[in-house]
């Protein structure tokens, strides 16, 4: 019967490949999502319908397409890859165009039946578009001006596009995944000292300038939140209170007394970790780190079997996207960062993220399947 399935390029049988996946990744992942629907419901008091469904099913159809994405051919992601960003650099440009505006940002595309976030879509590209370029790019034009300029390019772009929606915590992490992808092609170390120097000196500039007076706002109120408890400081301070009194073990589930009285504003989206802290306690909260923590490992693994550099940088640029999703929600839910809005990857409500992030682990999945393929090289 094998004989029978059809070939791609790798000659492998879709049976082969089946058996050749990395199940460890989609089981770990799965668990986390069962995580997310499960504090949902309790966010939403046991109410199957305000979200936990709609996270669930959401997770399954997401299932699908990465099992889907992993069985493609590598090749057919590489050749894809400047298509995808200039794709999600128009749906940006629609945003400003003619975007959905929610609680005073322009982020949306209403497409009839689904609203598109199309900054979502961009954390993909912006990681096949890079893994691509450094793959075409010579060695000796890594560290050189040219190469430098056609990557800062392919980030700042959307980075602009993105600021102005406004969405400052988005466009820091689009920025540190670019940046991380630089450092991983190998960017001599005298022009990371450089630039280093420039971030020193352009941050405060930035601060001054570049931020909005409600997103100054949130950082000095990160830096002392006694400064308007009831204002400014409500969202840190109730996060704070909600994690402190799970304790331990926790007060058990659908008993969080924070929660019950919608202390906590957004418990279901980006501050969904209060709800784990609260109901499960400090080793709930552990437990939920650690599985993070495993699928990271594992994507750096996998990412150190892959033969190209398209597909090794393709695969540690997402699992760099998802790391710092995970590191920005919970330093903010625990005070340690300014208040943004960045979801806990697979468990917060939200439908582009869930898709974008479960379409990022079939991409990784295909690296690994097709990791000893053989990738064309446009060089430039």
């Amino acid at each position: 019967m094998s004989g029978l399935l059809p070939l791609d390029s790798s000659g492998m049988s879709l049976r082969a490949k089946l058996y050749e996946l990395n199940w460890l990744l989609p089981v770990l992942i799965f668990v986390i999502g069962a995580i997310g629907v499960t504090m949902i419901f309790a966010a939403t008091d046991g109410v199957w319908n305000q979200g936990a469904a709609q996270h669930a099913i959401r997770i399954g159809v997401a299932g699908v397409v990465m099992l889907i994405i992993a069985l493609t051919d590598i090749k057919v992601w590489y050749t894809l890859s400047y298509p995808a960003y200039f794709g999600a650099l128009i749906l940006l440009i629609g945003v400003e165009l003619m975007g959905v505006s929610v609680n005073g940002s322009q982020r949306w595309l209403d497409l009839g039946l689904m609203r598109v976030q199309p900054s979502e879509i961009m954390k993909l590209a912006i990681v096949m578009a890079m893994a691509r370029y450094y793959h075409d790019l010579a060695r000796w034009r890594v560290s050189h001006i040219t190469g430098l300029t056609g990557a800062l390019l392919l980030i700042a772009v959307p980075m602009a596009l993105i600021l102005h929606q406004p969405d400052l915590g988005t466009t820091l992490l689009l920025g540190a995944t670019g940046v991380v992808i630089v450092f991983l092609a190998g960017v001599s170390w005298r022009i990371i000292g450089f630039a280093s120097v420039l971030m020193a000196v352009g941050l405060p500039l930035f601060f001054q300038f570049g931020l909005k007076d409600y997103q100054r706002d949130r950082i000095w109120t990160f830096l002392d939140p006694s400064r308007d408890p009831t204002g400014a400081s409500y969202h840190i301070t109730q996060s704070k209170i909600a994690l402190g009194s799970g304790g331990i073990a926790g007060k058990g589930f659908m008993h969080g007394t924070q929660r019950q009285g919608d202390y906590v504003p957004e418990n279901r989206t980006d501050f969904v970790f209060t709800v784990i802290g609260e109901e499960f306690g400090l080793i709930g909260s552990l437990l939920t780190i650690a599985l993070y923590i495993a699928v990271i490992s594992l994507c750096i693994y996998l990412a150190m079997k892959c033969k190209s550099t398209f597909s090794k940088l393709l695969t540690l640029g997402l699992m760099t996207t998802f790391t710092l999703y995970i590191f920005i929600n919970l330093g903010m839910v625990m005070g340690l960062l300014p208040v943004v809005g960045v979801p806990l990857p697979l468990i917060s409500y939200g439908g582009t993220v869930v898709m974008a992030v479960m379409a990022g682990f079939g991409l990784i999945l295909s690296a690994h399947l097709h990791r000893n393929s053989d990738l064309p090289r446009s060089r430039i």
